[in-house]
């Protein structure tokens, strides 16, 4: 771990970005730096030094459209899927497991990381991720994790190198269609029936930045034969999960999946 930290760490130095944030990625610097950190990473996965998972769900589908949801607990109900599904099935069972999630999100990973260590407090502490399911005093038997420590991502470039994997899969969810229109109107070729024209594609400059970035990794990813698919489903989606990089979509697994909503409006 500490290698490939450091690694990343003179990529970033010699592409003189202090701190990369998808938000930001508006320039040719900041591209460079991208295409490069997604180079790195396609580069450590092949060698199994490494492997990135990236869940992502549609506020708009049936689970999330829901009047007065609770957008944090959805978060944290996100996170038990993400650990479950991740944690102990692409990972050893046996693995023992120390989380350094961002410290700028939503979550309280401090009252988490109390729940490790004592189960009174769990027990006693509203910090369940399911309906009636005391997630955090299992912390340690279901999942193996032993202490999550949120970390500056500033101070941790694989936590910018999240930050851009998250960003790339929400972004090409987004934005899919004017990605093939944008490809379109740079082929020489003639456009295909769904394009009206082959007249330049009128974009923003992030937007056109972000759609190099993504070009170049869907291109690295076919490369080495990843399995990362674009088109299929117009978004990065990789169909064989167990593949060392893995972008899946969160869809309902029933009628009643709904998300939480917040206390006092029905739920």
């Amino acid at each position: 771990m500490e290698s490939l930290k450091n690694e990343l760490s003179l990529l970033l130095n010699e592409s003189k970005v202090r701190e990369f944030k998808w938000k930001e990625l508006d320039g040719a610097k900041e591209r460079f730096a991208a295409i490069k950190m997604l180079e790195f990473t396609v580069a450590a996965a092949c060698a199994v030094k490494l492997r990135v998972d990236v869940l992502i769900w549609d506020i708009r589908d049936s689970r999330h459209d829901v009047q007065g949801r609770d957008d944090l607990a959805n978060l944290q109900r996100m996170y038990y899927h993400l650990f479950r599904n991740v944690l102990r099935t692409r990972w050893p069972q046996d693995a023992v497991w120390r989380l350094h999630p961002d410290e700028h999100t939503a979550m309280d990973w401090k009252t988490v990381q109390d729940c490790l260590g004592n189960v009174r407090a769990a027990a006693e502490s509203d910090c369940s991720f399911l309906p009636g399911d005391q997630f955090c005093i299992g912390l340690r038997q279901k999942f193996g994790i032993e202490e999550i420590q949120p970390a500056r991502s500033d101070e941790h470039p694989l936590l910018q190198l999240a930050d851009l994997f998250a960003g790339l899969a929400t972004f090409s969810h987004e934005k899919f269609n004017e990605y093939e229109n944008w490809q379109a109107s740079l082929s020489p070729q003639a456009p295909l029936p769904t394009f009206k024209t082959n007249e330049p594609v009128d974009v923003s400059r992030a937007s056109q930045e972000r759609f190099e970035v993504l070009r170049s990794f869907d291109e690295a990813c076919k490369k080495r034969k990843l399995g990362v698919s674009l088109r299929e489903k117009k978004r990065l989606w990789t169909p064989e999960p167990r593949n060392p990089i893995n972008f899946w979509l969160y869809e309902p697994q029933h009628p009643e999946d709904k998300a939480p909503r917040s206390r006092g409006r029905g739920a």
